[in-house]
């Protein structure tokens, strides 16, 4: 039986394959549209050609043919003619009614010669709309039972008027012939019925086909496809959810979804969806949406459910109804992951402004340096002009010798603001080099505090040292000298007339520490993270009451982290600064290379510009 069954189905391949050629081009593409052709054209074209095929047996049989025969004859041709008028145009409505018009002229005339409405043929009627059905159109549906009521009422009347020709002249085999009708229309009833049926078969998979082909499209896609009701409850979530937000699907239906987004971005998230479904236009938002990740990844990750930047673009869906005012109407929505586009715009907006405090610093140095070098340079302009001309403005010789000394400790300044850059900037190239060697450290911190002691009495500040027994250390005796002068130097400037300088130095572990700590005017809290930056001065302005280039905290903090070190400052404004300078005693070994030593708030800086670069090329 399979074997027949086979070779059924070889039989009738080539009667497919003849039709499938007579499907017009346009339509060929479109798998639908080109079944609906095929249902046409194949029960005309074969139906025709087995009846053409019979119908010399029937003239054999029955001899001379009659009107009615030759009207069966016609009835047996134009459906071929459809067929092809289809297959060469493809307008398939065009074909149904030319169908549907020579069925009903055919049927009219047959009846019309063999009794009337009483007529055999007469029930052929009833098949004109059932075959425009197949058309899937109204108009066509329309026309043509409005074609089968005419032609019945046509029939009708010309009982009436008494013009058609008796029951006996149409041949005495009547109720043959009605039989004869009657099975005939029931079969091309029942292959109408086949062929809606085909074509219901065939639209019911491609609609399956279509639906699998989504379903699959939002199983493997990465962003994930949302549909939205009322008050945003969402009624269906593609899996790509349980990968973006790390949860089940069924954990964000209804209002669970809203329950995630971030507070502050409910309102713009709710206004996007009620905005789509009543206005009807896209609508375009993004927020921040709770992501939860799975025990497994929370203890790798070591880190609590997070937020995660989310774009969601939503539309009203094809087909939804509702009044105007209806906010209800059902949106589709899709969403994205923008966390990292996200963190990247953060991270070009702090570059943004680091690059901005880089240039606020840029001018503030510039103002600084200029006030700086301008004083020492008119000092010495001014007392080296004075002595250029002693003679008429009659210098005697303590004059000149004081003039001498403005001039030397105009110099000493200058050179010391200019040294101070060129050590800054070693350090932020990683040329600046240290000789570590061992020396006892308190006839260092003494001989430092003997330099500032006099300019501190002048100031009338108290300069208290507490120095105990000091292991010696391996350092660059040089640097640790430029340490303490700096310190000193700034507690000494910062510190009003009446306050107190105290300097002291301990052993902890394997370090040396050095506190100096003041009574002066103290940092605020905002500019105490950034104290020690290069160029930075707390309270800084132009009108401001201590000179300086911003660079002896940093000259200070660069130091040390060449030998490995820390510095650490606390503050408060109005009560005085205290600053503990941490050195390992063996700084040889503790003492990094060059190339790790950049200061971390030039690194920042850079690393911020360099983002900036690559963001904005």
């Amino acid at each position: 039986m399979w074997r027949r069954a086979s070779k059924s189905v070889r039989l009738l391949k080539p009667v497919r394959d003849y039709i499938d050629t007579l499907v017009h081009p346009s339509v060929q593409h479109d798998v639908l549209t080109a079944s609906r052709h095929r249902a046409f054209i194949a029960p005309r074209l074969l139906g025709s050609v087995v009846a053409l095929a019979a119908f010399p047996l029937y003239l054999a049989l029955r001899g001379v043919p009659g009107t009615v025969e030759v009207l069966a004859f016609g009835w047996l041709v134009l459906p071929i003619l459809t067929a092809y008028y289809l297959s060469r145009t493809g307008r398939y409505e065009s074909a149904h009614v030319l169908s549907s018009l020579a069925l009903t002229g055919l049927v009219t005339a047959v009846a019309a010669a063999t009794g009337g409405i009483a007529s055999f043929a007469a029930i052929w009627l009833v098949i004109v709309p059932l075959e425009a059905a197949l058309s899937a159109s109204r108009r066509v549906v329309a026309l043509a039972s409005t074609l089968a009521l005419a032609a019945a009422v046509f029939l009708l009347m010309l009982g009436l008027w008494d013009v058609l020709p008796p029951p006996g002249k149409a041949g005495s085999s009547a109720g043959a012939l009605a039989a004869f009708g009657i099975i005939s229309a029931s079969l091309y009833a029942t292959g109408l019925a086949l062929g809606a049926e085909s074509l219901a078969r065939t639209s019911f998979w491609l609609l399956y086909a279509e639906e699998d082909r989504y379903r699959l499209l939002a199983r493997n896609m990465t962003d994930v496809i949302t549909r939205h009701g009322r008050n945003g409850a969402v009624l269906f979530v593609s899996p790509a959810a349980e990968t973006l937000f790390g949860s089940n699907v069924g954990d964000l239906l209804g209002h669970r979804l809203f329950d995630r987004v971030h507070v502050a971005d409910r309102p713009a998230y709710l206004t996007a969806l009620a905005d789509a479904g009543s206005l009807g236009e896209a609508r375009s938002v993004e927020f921040r949406v709770r992501c939860e990740r799975s025990e497994e990844k929370s203890a790798i990750a070591g880190a609590a459910p997070q937020f995660i930047w989310v774009e969601m673009r939503c539309r009203r869906l094809d087909g939804a109804s509702g009044n105007a005012g209806d906010v209800g109407r059902e949106v589709v929505a899709v969403m994205r992951d923008v966390t990292e586009r996200k963190q990247q715009e953060q991270a070009l907006e702090q570059a943004r402004a680091e690059a901005d405090r880089a240039n606020v610093t840029k001018v503030r140095f510039l103002a600084n340096v200029s006030h700086e070098l301008r004083t020492p340079l008119n000092a010495i302009i001014g007392f080296s002009d004075m002595l250029m001309n002693e003679g008429p403005m009659r210098v005697d010789e303590a004059r000149r010798h004081e003039y001498a000394k403005l001039i030397n400790e105009s110099g000493t300044h200058l050179l010391s603001v200019v040294n101070g850059i060129l050590d800054m900037t070693k350090m932020e190239a990683g040329d600046f080099e240290i000789s570590p060697e061992p020396f006892a450290p308190a006839p260092v911190i003494a001989h430092c505090c003997d330099i500032l002691a006099l300019k501190a009495r002048e100031q009338g500040l108290d300069l208290v040292m507490r120095l105990p027994e000091l292991p010696q250390i391996v350092a660059d005796e040089r640097a640790f000298k430029q340490v303490m002068l700096n310190l000193l130097a700034n507690a000494v400037k910062f510190t009003n007339r009446g306050g107190r300088i105290g300097v002291a130095a301990h052993v902890e572990a394997a370090d040396l520490v050095v506190t100096v700590e003041d009574t002066g005017i103290g940092i605020g809290e905002d500019d105490l993270p950034r104290l020690g930056q290069p160029f930075f001065q707390a309270r800084a302005a132009y009108d401001r009451r201590h000179d300086g280039t911003g660079l002896g905290l940093s000259i200070v903090r660069g130091l040390v982290a060449l030998h490995g070190g820390q510095v650490n400052i606390a503050s408060r404004l109005g009560e005085g600064t205290c600053v503990d300078v941490r050195l390992p005693i063996d700084g040889e070994a503790a003492a990094r290379t060059p190339s790790n030593v950049a200061h971390p708030s030039f690194d920042r800086v850079v690393e911020a510009a360099d983002v900036l670069i690559k963001k904005t090329a």
